[in-house]
């Protein structure tokens, strides 16, 4: 019982600290949880609240055991004819007070003259639903064997091969701890950040102005001022549908000791992520798809056909003419730099002229070095800095492009001048339409809208055969 109670706990603060990632990625950044984080939080979330109640009732189970316990041991009934001996677990008997009676022997939790218990009904139920009296013969049949073999000193010459014993070993899968399917996150679309898209349309017009007003120095009193119109115009970003589902068998949903349904439904919001990334990045902003910031016009510029991070055309220097270029644009500072994460690989990779490492740990006190490295690695949130801008990694950047397709990119930007709407991720379960089969279509989709377009001036875009080089 102890172990179970620590097995519990041990699983509710790996997702308490999972969850309080999530959380503490969005404080770092200054922003909001986006909907792949508000999904991610919630299943957590639920995780955790079972688990706690879980772990109260295996511990109030377990103080009731060592209550009945002490109460066996101070009540325990007469036995005529002098006293009792009671069996350890090394198969010693041992003397005990006289009158006191003791529980030798108990039948077997799995007999196969008892039809109402099964080892592998257990196994399922105790796995899907977290069976309570599954839980109990399983932990009292494992704890029951154990014993028998010390006592006895059993040495069975049998093994898991098949023909001397090891048809009685069933093969152990651990569903629980499924490999999910690796995906990329949605970086950039998370360094955008999202806001919730308004209901009731397809499409969201933004106006613009597109030349402004002026002023002048008045040449003498009493003579007109400078007065020049400004021009406005609107730019628009379509509402478009992400969705996806997977049909699946009736048998398999019911006879699984997994939930399949949560399984399918996990893996299309880790996609769904993917594809809105993608979709941020690259999108044609043709044929439903919105505009992403990659095929936007307008933007900024800069190539790099160098080999080195460091010294004249480097990319250093091209990534200070992209930040150079924002501030002339949009006479604002960018806040992000993008980059594909083998792109940052090799940056790291780079050494200066007595072999020591150009990005260099921010925890190790640097002196004028030419990037900083943050304080871990990681797939959410910054990475490192260089030239006072953050670093952020995006495995969603293509790596096909250019002359040779072979080419990455980097994006440097002022992101809060691009907007991300989006609506709350609907996730379903239906059987009437495929009923005729015994088979049930789990659905899950979303709403969204993308506008880079606000000031195209906000974003660089690093190309050139430079960037071919892999680490």
């Amino acid at each position: 019982m102890l172990d179970l109670i620590a097995g519990v706990k041990a699983n509710r603060a790996d997702a308490m600290r999972r969850l309080n990632s999530i959380t503490e990625t969005a404080k770092r950044e200054g922003r909001s949880l986006n909907a792949s984080e508000k999904f991610r939080f919630d299943t957590l979330e639920t995780e955790i609240r079972a688990l706690n109640e879980r772990a109260a009732e295996l511990e109030a189970r377990h103080a009731a055991d060592e209550a009945a316990n002490v109460n066996a041991r101070k009540y325990g009934g007469a036995i005529k004819g002098g006293s009792a001996h009671a069996v350890s677990g090394n198969g010693e008997k041992r003397a005990t007070m006289p009158g006191a009676a003791y529980i030798t022997s108990e039948p077997d939790v799995y007999r196969r003259e008892n039809a109402d218990t099964s080892f592998f009904m257990d196994m399922v139920n105790a796995r899907k639903s977290n069976d309570r009296d599954a839980l109990d013969r399983l932990d009292r049949n494992n704890r029951m064997q154990a014993e028998r073999a010390r006592a006895n000193g059993e040495q069975r010459a049998i093994s898991t091969t098949n023909g001397s014993g090891g048809e009685f070993v069933p093969p152990l899968w651990l569903e629980t701890e499924f490999v999910k399917l690796a995906r990329p996150r949605r970086a950039f679309a998370d360094v955008v950040g999202s806001e919730p898209l308004p209901a009731g349309t397809d499409v969201i017009n933004i106006p613009k102005v597109a030349t402004g007003t002026a002023t002048a120095v008045q040449g003498t009193q009493n003579t007109a001022i400078q007065q020049t119109d400004l021009t406005t115009t609107s730019i628009s970003a379509p509402v478009v549908t992400v969705a996806g589902g997977q049909t699946v068998s009736l048998q398999l949903l019911e006879q699984s000791p997994l939930n399949i349904d949560d399984l399918i439904l996990g893996d299309l919001a880790a996609d769904y992520a993917t594809k809105v990334d993608t979709l941020c990045l690259t999108g044609s902003g043709t044929g439903g798809n919105p505009l992403g910031a990659l095929t936007l016009a307008g933007t900024n510029a800069v190539t790099f056909n160098g080999t080195t991070l460091t010294g004249a055309g480097s990319l250093y220097n091209a990534i200070v003419s992209g930040i150079s270029k924002v501030f002339t644009s949009r006479f604002e500072a960018p806040n992000a730099i993008v980059m594909h994460p083998r792109r940052f690989a090799w940056m790291l990779a780079q050494q200066d002229t007595t072999g020591r490492p150009v990005i260099v740990p921010a925890e190790s006190g640097p002196t004028n070095a030419l990037g900083v490295l943050g304080p871990k690695l990681a797939a959410d949130g910054p990475v490192g800095r260089m030239a006072g801008v953050d670093i952020f990694l995006d495995a969603n950047i293509p790596v096909n492009l250019g002359a040779g397709s072979d080419q990455d990119r980097i994006l440097i930007l002022k992101s809060d001048d691009l907007r991300l709407w989006e609506s709350h991720i609907r996730a379903e379960a239906f059987q009437q339409t495929v009923a005729q089969n015994m088979s049930v279509f789990v659905r899950l989709y979303n709403y969204l809208a993308f506008q880079p377009a606000r000031y195209p001036g906000s974003i660089s875009v690093i190309s050139g055969t430079g960037l071919n080089l892999i680490a």
